[in-house]
């Protein structure tokens, strides 16, 4: 089964300017905190580095492929998938969301070719994390189907 952001949770990821990460050990232990700037495009999370390396947060994401983000109002466990080589449709798609969210000016090193090969999917974790999530939020989880 595959896990989809809510409303409500992209609607947080939106608004924030940025995005808090903390990737995952082996161990599940995280790593420190990150910050950095998220877009959504299609209903779905993305996130860059201004250059793609083996070092840092980025670099323990590919290796780990999953961390914990937080923004106001969310903090969720997810899965981290490299996407920058994906489709250039994908591509366009993720420039333009880094172009409205933070302005021509700002955004000029976010949608260079070499940013864009560092293009990290943030999906969220299923089921089980997801009623922690609903509680972290102040809703109510949903019951799992008997």
């Amino acid at each position: 089964m595959i896990a989809t952001w809510s409303p409500h949770e992209l609607q947080c990821i939106e608004k924030a300017r940025e995005l808090n990460i903390a990737v995952k050990n082996a161990d599940g232990t995280l790593r420190r905190w990150t910050p950095i700037w998220v877009v959504c495009a299609d209903d779905q999370v993305y996130v860059r580095t201004w250059y793609r390396r083996d070092t840092g947060w980025f670099g323990h994401a590919l290796r780990s492929h999953r961390a914990r983000i937080r923004v106001p109002g969310l903090e969720a466990d997810v899965t981290v998938e490299d996407v920058g080589e994906g489709p250039a449709e994908l591509g366009e798609s993720v420039d333009t969301a880094y172009r409205t969210k933070y302005g021509s000016s700002g955004s000029e090193s976010m949608v260079t070719a070499s940013a864009a090969a560092t293009t990290l999917r943030l999906n969220p974790e299923v089921a089980e994390y997801r009623a922690d999530r609903a509680v972290l939020a102040g809703r109510q989880a949903p019951r799992p189907a008997p």
